[in-house]
């Protein structure tokens, strides 16, 4: 392995980082109703756990309320026990096919909660950034142990991937601003 390769796998990874913290943050709503609110809700589908895009349709009816028509009858009451019993904090309502999911509006302590939940899951994309870190550095003390880099070289490269660790933390911390502020617009 070269240092050239352990920059581009330290920067993959944290890029992923980055998309995963991306798609935790859209699972916190905010007042507004948004297809992808409800992906991570699991509905038991013939004996085994499917996400409910597997076995329904979700669509936005207007900004404070969406749609789930399961593709067959039988499961509409599956599908409306997965999304009561999700850590979401919704109450879908049944009206024939369609289930009615109704967006709650957001109380100033919800709100508060809410923006402590983020924290936490921004607080964890830097902790997994600094592992990356940590890692991408022992990775350059081997090669400098085994002869493969010379010892100017392992110091830039440690510069480069501290570099690159400040960008990304840099990046979690705006994805945190956003979404604060768009969790405290009312």
């Amino acid at each position: 392995m070269s240092i050239a390769d352990v920059k581009k796998t330290t920067e993959h990874k944290m890029q992923k980082s980055i998309e995963a913290l991306k798609v935790d943050l859209a699972k916190v709503r905010t007042g507004r109703a948004h297809v992808g609110l409800l992906d991570h809700v699991q509905v038991e589908y013939y004996g085994s756990m499917v996400p409910i895009n597997t076995v329904a349709n979700v669509t936005v009816i207007d900004p404070r309320t969406l749609g789930v028509q399961p593709w067959e009858k039988p499961m509409v009451s599956k599908v409306e026990r997965a999304i009561r019993d999700s850590d979401l904090g919704l109450n879908p309502a049944a009206q024939g096919e369609i289930i009615r999911v109704p967006m709650p509006p957001l109380t100033e302590e919800r709100r508060r909660d809410l923006i402590k939940v983020v924290k936490h899951e921004c607080e964890n994309a830097r902790v997994a950034m600094r592992n990356l870190r940590r890692d991408a550095n022992s990775t350059l003390k081997d090669l400098l142990k085994n002869k493969e880099c010379s010892e100017d070289d392992e110091r830039r490269a440690q510069d480069d991937v501290q570099k690159l660790t400040d960008r990304y933390v840099a990046e979690v911390d705006k994805l945190f601003s956003q979404k604060e502020t768009e969790l405290l617009a009312v």
